[in-house]
Formats: C-alpha cells, structure tokens, sequence
C-alpha cells in the first residue's frame, strides 16, 4: 500500500551535511605545519643535532653532581641614546 499525500508543497528534501571533528583536525595540523615552515625558514628554529653529546657528570657520596655543559652566549647591555620629544604647546583664545 502506497500512501500518497498531496499537500501542496513541493518534494524538495533538505540535506543538512555533518562535518565531523576530521576537518578541525586537518585544519590545525596544517597551521602547525605552517608555523614550524616559518620557524625554520626564519632561523628562529634550528634542525642543528651536531656536537649532541651527554654531558660530562661525576657523582661523590653526599656532593653535588660536577656537570660541565656548553651553552649558548646571551649578551645583554644597554646603549645610550638621545630622542627629540616634540614640545606641546597649550595656546589661550580668551575665553573663560
């Protein structure tokens, strides 16, 4: 048995797509992707891994461990320097 309606309104069905937490996914990994691109293509991050040896460390019962690690050089100092700051005049019309 067919059941057959004819209420005026066209059979026009509305598909509503779900997008699942794939996309999300996709879309962060390719900002991270992109930002590490940056990273590198900048300098600011290095893929240098010579010179990776274990640090030197000697133990004696009750002392602190002797560790002898090569850092990097931080340099910090101040400079002097002279900035012309405009002057800000402030001009009277009278009126009170």
């Amino acid at each position: 048995m067919v059941d057959v309606r004819n209420d005026g309104y066209d059979d026009r069905r509305v598909i509503a797509e779900k997008k699942g937490p794939g996309r999300t996914i996709a879309i962060v990994l390719i900002a991270i992707l992109a930002i590490v691109g940056v990273l590198f293509a900048t300098g600011f991050w290095k893929a240098d891994v010579t010179g990776g040896d274990m640090p030197e460390v000697s133990v004696d019962g009750g002392a602190l461990p002797k560790v002898d690690v090569d850092s990097k050089e931080v340099v910090v100092g101040t400079e002097e320097k002279t900035v012309d700051v405009p002057t800000i005049g402030v001009k009277d019309n009278g009126e009170d």
